[in-house]
């Protein structure tokens, strides 16, 4: 086999809308600006204590003010700590404007102490409105502006120098910036909560459908150009015998070409040539060397970068489509052969009638001898056979639920149970007992007591011995019916003995016309059976082993349609 093409299957991202692209980059969160005007202005507190106390002044009035600046800003940068990273508080319009008024309060304290109007420090203010532009809704930023714009002019009529040109060119320049950082900020904070939601929205997604992958019926895996296992969800771990935590990004193809042959092939055309199949069948081995059907299909996805395709694959076990439809075409089989049997039947029954008629006549004439008398109770005994044979097959094809209406099937298994219990073929230390509780069901009493009574009575014939033979009835979980047979509200009997068993060769056919699992039966008790659980719109499986027993298990619809009434 010539080796499979590497393909490396690249993450593709997730494209921004317009507007939001290289935002998450751009513009840092609301808590680290924070943090940066928290750090920034423990510095410029800092350095207005050391600066007033070494080159500044000696006055008392001015250093109580430096030292209240100094104090108020490690009291209330304290505090913002305390509020956003320690009790994980939002830092709302109001926390923002008292942490811009210290701030503010600062820088004037600075400007004021180095220059006033002609301090190289009035840039700070450019900084402090331009970060609160971006924090800020845009009415708080406004009067923050303002106050910003008040507190410079107050630095510069006291720190003398004049209001000159360069002071109010100074002031158009802190409200011009501030206006447009303001804009740009509420731009920015409208495209970062865009992108918010679209992340959010992306992780719902992803969310959903790992929850659909993960909860599906369905086996998936994906496998990528290189042979390696991509993704795989709990139920394809289950059918393939796969542990994916450790298997994911490990070549996988020889595994699963052990496994499945189908279920690779499948996987090796998707890689190499991208063919998708949209519907194949295929065995998948147990360890024990058992198996079992799935069907599958594939689809194939590329990446820009690759010259081969990934492929996921989706598959389930059918063994319960497939045993189903072995059921139907068994009945339909069976209602061919009800149709013949009831020609034939017909066809035959009255000629047989006239032969034994004849013969006992010939019998009865005087001259008849020794001789021709035994011929001819031969001749009627066969005869005889013969007719309970047609009997049988006119009661094959005549299986049919007469009448519907609410029964205890509890009480009809009990009725059939003491049938039994007096058949001269059922052996005297043979147990038969009745488990369950009482049961309504819609059906056919005389039908349904007639399928208990044959396949008990079948049970203790088997075993030519004493046996053990168990009725049990009861509602049954959905999940125990097999998918696809339409049953709703399912009733489950189980019949069930710890005879002989019958032989694997026997039990696929067992319920087919002339295939008997004892010496001697006629091989029509069980096919009639089967037609009497259709007739009522159920189903019947057997499940033997031989040397430990078999049982037989009838699934009923508790309540029956008004389509199904027509």
């Amino acid at each position: 086999m010539d080796p499979v093409p590497p393909i490396v299957a690249a993450a593709t991202p997730v494209a921004a809308p317009p507007g939001v692209r290289g935002l998450g980059w751009a513009l840092p969160s609301p808590r680290r600006l924070i943090a940066w005007l928290f750090a920034a202005r423990m510095v410029l507190a800092v350095a207005t204590l050391l600066g007033a106390s070494l080159s500044w002044t000696r006055s008392p009035d001015i250093s109580f003010i430096v030292t209240i600046s100094v104090l108020l800003s490690f009291t209330v940068t304290a505090y913002g700590w305390w509020a956003v990273w320690i009790k994980n508080r939002e830092a709302g319009p109001f926390f923002l404007t008292v942490q811009a008024v210290v701030d503010l309060g600062l820088v004037t304290t600075l400007v004021h102490f180095t220059g006033g109007a002609n301090s190289p420090l009035s840039a700070l203010y450019v900084v402090v409105l331009a970060a609160y532009a971006v924090l800020l809704p845009l009415w708080a930023g406004i009067l923050v502006s303002l106050l910003g714009s008040a507190l410079y002019f107050t630095a510069g009529t006291l720190g003398g120098g004049g209001l000159g040109l360069p002071f109010w060119g100074q002031v158009v320049i802190f409200n011009t910036v501030f206006g447009i950082v303001a804009a740009l900020g509420a731009r920015l904070r409208q495209a970062g909560a865009e992108q918010d939601t679209l992340q959010l929205e992306l992780r719902r997604v992803r969310l959903e459908a790992d929850d659909i992958l993960l909860n599906i019926r369905s086996g998936v895996l994906t496998v990528d150009g290189f042979g390696r296992l991509a993704f795989i969800n709990p139920t394809a771990e289950r059918l393939l015998d796969i542990d994916g935590r450790t298997q994911v990004g490990l070549p996988i193809l020889d595994y699963l070409k052990s496994k499945s042959s189908e279920l690779w092939a499948c996987l090796v055309a998707g890689i190499r040539s991208g063919r998708k199949v949209n519907r194949a069948e295929g065995l998948v081995f147990r360890g024990d060397g058992s198996s079992f059907p799935i069907g599958l299909m594939t689809t194939t996805f590329a990446r820009d970068t690759s010259q081969h395709p990934s492929v996921t694959a989706l598959f389930n076990d059918i063994s319960e489509s497939k045993h189903l439809q072995e059921l139907h075409l068994r009945a339909e089989r069976l209602e061919a052969v009800a149709s013949l049997s009831a020609s034939l039947a017909h066809e035959i029954r009255n000629p047989l009638a006239s032969i034994r008629s004849s013969v006992e006549q010939l019998a009865a004439a005087t001259g008849a001898g020794e001789d021709e008398r035994v011929l001819a109770t031969l001749i009627v005994r066969e005869a005889d056979r013969l007719s309970r044979l047609l009997s049988e097959f006119l009661d094959f094809s005549r299986v049919r639920a007469a009448r519907r209406e609410p029964v205890d099937l509890r009480e009809i298994a009990t009725a059939a149970v003491h049938l039994v219990e007096a058949h001269p073929e059922c052996h005297a230390d043979t147990v038969l007992q009745v488990t369950g509780p009482a049961t309504i069901i819609d059906a056919d009493e005389d039908l349904l007591h007639r399928v208990i009574a044959n396949l008990v009575l079948n049970a203790a014939q088997a075993a030519a011995g004493p046996v053990n033979v168990t009725v049990t009835m009861g509602p049954a979980l959905q999940s125990d019916v097999p998918r696809g047979s339409g049953i709703e509200s399912p009733i489950r009997l189980d019949v069930k003995d710890d005879g002989p068993g019958i032989p694997d060769d026997i039990v696929d056919r067992l319920f087919q016309p002339f295939v008997s699992g004892r010496p001697g039966g006629s091989g029509l008790g069980l096919a009639i059976v089967q037609r009497a659980v259709e007739a009522h719109r159920g189903l019947i499986t057997v499940a033997s082993t031989v040397g430990e027993g078999t049982t037989f298990t009838i699934f009923l619809p508790a309540k029956w349609s008004a389509e199904e009434d027509e």
